[in-house]
């Protein structure tokens, strides 16, 4: 006995769109989330990041105009480095959020270089808006914030952090975290951009007076406030190092992986 409209063949269940989108499908939207792009930079040969964070709603002609126009030419100074490597792979290559304002202008810088240069974007209800600089086969829309910020640090050699607002906040304490926490099993150099607005914005020193962070972990970043100078401070931590597997993914340390 068949059900009345019933069709000869079932509809498979990932080419489903109502299913997929659908409460009990949200595993896998963050799986394809993790697979979709771990696949698009696999054919890339994308090998690893320079990671730029910073606000959407710096212009380049608004008050605080410099650092949009500081982020790029460090973007390009990185991008001509990178690809003058001896490499097969893709080095180094600049990523962003994939928005405006800073992320703008570090894709933007790259392209001047004629690089390639990556875009992890995220569906919003207002601002945020992928960014004319990024190649569509490295402009990546993610639904979760925090598979983005997976891929952020899964391929980061280094972070530069230009001023911004909490998502940079968010962003810079979460690789901050990782860093203290020797979570990763390599360490990514912090670049904070802006001396004086980072030095404002949070006082680094009251949390050591207070006991919630060490003075240690004040060597977890540094400042600079010219695109010669962090560039020349990326370059000193961020030598060639031999070939591997592209992606190179950065690894979670576990306290039996520390003990060994």
């Amino acid at each position: 006995m068949e059900f009345e409209g019933a069709s000869n063949s079932a509809e498979l269940a990932y080419e489903d769109e109502s299913f997929l989108a659908s409460k009990d499908g949200r595993p896998l939207r963050i799986l394809a989330e993790y697979l979709g792009p771990l696949h698009r930079f696999r054919l890339a040969n994308i090998h690893d990041t320079i990671v730029f964070f910073g606000s959407a709603r710096l212009s380049s002609d608004g008050p605080l105009g410099r650092y949009y126009h500081e982020a790029r030419e460090l973007a390009r100074l990185v991008t001509t480095w990178s690809k003058g490597l001896p490499s097969h792979a893709h080095r180094y290559v600049v990523c962003t959020g994939g928005g405006g304002g800073i992320m703008e202008a570090a894709n933007r810088g790259a392209a001047d270089a004629g690089g390639r240069t990556i875009g992890l974007n995220i569906s919003l209800p207002h601002e945020q808006r992928p960014n004319a600089y990024v190649k569509y086969e490295l402009s990546f829309e993610f639904r979760y914030f925090f598979m983005r910020k997976l891929w952020f640090a899964h391929l980061a050699r280094a972070l530069v952090v230009f001023p911004g607002g909490f998502g940079t906040l968010d962003e810079l304490s979460e690789i901050l975290t990782l860093a203290q926490t020797g979570k990763l099993d390599r360490p990514i150099p912090v670049i904070l951009y802006g001396t004086s607005y980072w030095n404002e914005v949070i006082n680094f020193e009251a949390l050591v007076r207070h006991g919630m962070i060490d003075r240690k972990d004040l060597a977890l970043f540094q400042y600079a406030d010219d695109p010669a100078i962090a560039f020349a401070l990326l370059e000193s931590t961020l030598r060639a190092e031999p070939e591997q597997d592209s992606p190179c993914f950065a690894h979670s340390r576990t306290r039996e992986s520390h003990d060994r």
